[in-house]
């Protein structure tokens, strides 16, 4: 190996860091939660939409970011690191502000969203989530050194 493959090689984390250990944890909790999520939501806007079609939209809103955000953290690539870390970005900033005005305005929460009162249905798995996503992220950017061999 040359001296620029081998700098190359400490840049970046390679594909190992989604295809091991807590990389594919978080790629599978995401999968399941874009399964969870969405079959919740179709169930939802096809048999009660009229009961609380904003708590059923918000649902559908948040089973395709966690599709979209699955299919980012399980790609390669600079293009899918930067659509993770704005997907993710995104269901944090949406769990965070539907959790908030669930409790303002619950009149227009009357059944729960995947979102509101932060999750609370799923054990607050949505509001923790995304931060141990970023944190991931964070911590296997793109040009990072990784540690040292020798």
């Amino acid at each position: 190996m040359n001296d620029v493959e081998a700098n190359d090689a400490r840049q970046t984390p390679g594909p190992s860091a989604k295809s091991k250990g807590p990389g594919m944890i978080l790629v599978a909790v995401y999968a399941l939660f874009s399964l969870s999520a969405g079959a919740r939501a179709l169930y939802q806007i096809h048999a009660k939409f009229d009961e609380a079609p904003v708590s059923f939209v918000l649902s559908g809103v948040a089973a395709a970011i966690y599709v979209y955000a699955t299919i980012s953290l399980a790609r390669k690539g600079i293009g899918a690191y930067w659509s993770a870390v704005w997907a993710i970005l995104i269901e944090l900033v949406g769990v965070v502000a539907v959790g908030i005005f669930s409790y303002v305005r619950p009149d227009m929460f009357p059944l729960a969203s995947v979102w509101s009162h932060f999750g609370s249905g799923y054990g607050y798995v949505p509001l923790v989530l995304p931060i141990i996503g970023l944190l991931w992220l964070y911590r296997n950017r793109p040009g990072r050194r990784a540690p040292s061999a020798s």
